[in-house]
Formats: C-alpha cells, structure tokens, sequence
C-alpha cells in the first residue's frame, strides 16, 4: 500500500476518529494538528493565531483585499501557503493520512496520486457526537456550533481551492458515517487504499 489518503469531514461525522482509526489499520502516519504546528514553526506565529484564523474566512478581510490589493497583507493567505508547504512536504515521505487543510486540492494540483474521503452523516447522528465533543445537552448549542463549523470548512475550502467543499466531483469516495457506522467507513477507507 503506498497510498495517500486525504480525509475532509462535515462538523461531528466522525471524520478524525475515522481518520485515525484508518491511519492505525494501515500502519501510516496521520497529520492533522500537526500541520498547525508544522506552519506555527515556519510561520513564527503562534499555534492559537493560526488555529482561530486557519478557517475562518471574514468579510473584513475581503473589504481591505478590496480596496488595498497590493498593501494588504492577509495573514489567513500566508498561512495557507505555509501549509500547503507543509502538505506536500509531508506528502513526499510516503504513505500518510492527511486530514482537513485543502489537501485533497493541494495534492491534486501538484499531481500527487491519493485517494480523497468526504466522511458526512446525517443531523441527528452529528448532533449527538458533537453534543459529546462539547459536553453538552442543549439542541441550540450544538446546532449553532455545527452550522458555524461547516460554513468556516465550507468558506476557506472555497476561497483557497476554487471548489466546492463536499461535491462529489473532489473525492473518490463520500461515507454517511451516520449510516454505514465508523467500522465500515474504516474498513471501506482501508479497502480502497489497498486496492490502489
């Protein structure tokens, strides 16, 4: 197997317990936070800076890119590119899981062969998990974290790849984790990677 798998996920489908679990199954490296702190070092900025600004995309941002093109300096830019980087650095030592960050776009505009996993579930099932994730009961919470989340995902997948974060068209292979339960998205995940 000497595949490269990226995982990008609705809010709560179970996307980084997936991806880990995959990431075990094969005996591969799984990055995720890692690439944060990869881009924090190279960056000089601090972990937190670019956890907060890595997916939220403002309409402050978009103004002053407006009327200041060439003197507006977008840290969120900088930092993307770092990370993409940082991406295809990882991506170069073989055989990994690589989840969220664009890396499914990154590695396909610089022709890296890999395998691209939209893990997606149903309202209830991703309510449930996010109300565990957060520690919490009530419905309003978790739907106002879960709509913020994926519109972040949704935005910062748009501006920096031009595309449309969960359309078929970006992956190989698209699992309702709310449907299939997470040992079939594994085991489908591990499947297809070795079948490459």
């Amino acid at each position: 197997m000497s595949t490269i798998i990226t995982i990008s996920r609705e809010y709560g489908a179970g996307g980084h317990s997936i991806a880990r679990r995959v990431a075990q199954e094969l005996g591969i490296e799984i990055y995720d936070r890692d690439i944060i702190r990869n881009t924090a070092l190279d960056s000089g900025l601090e972990t937190g800076v670019i956890e907060r600004e890595e997916e939220e995309i403002s309409r402050a941002d978009n103004f002053l890119r407006m009327i200041t093109p060439a003197a507006y300096v977008d840290r969120r830019e900088v930092i993307h590119e770092i990370e993409r980087k940082v991406i295809l650095m990882l991506a170069a030592k073989g055989p990994c899981v690589l989840l969220g960050r664009c890396a499914d776009a990154i590695l396909n505009e610089a022709n890296v062969d890999c395998l691209n996993v939209f893990i997606y579930a149903d309202e209830l099932h991703r309510a449930i998990r996010v109300g565990q994730l957060i520690d919490s009961k009530n419905p309003n919470d978790i739907q106002k974290l879960m709509k913020r989340t994926d519109a972040a995902r949704r935005n910062y997948y748009q501006r920096f790849t031009g595309r449309h974060w969960g359309d078929y068209r970006n992956y190989n292979l698209m699992l309702d984790s709310g449907l299939l339960g997470y040992d079939a998205c594994v085991k489908l995940i591990c499947d297809a990677a070795n079948a490459l």
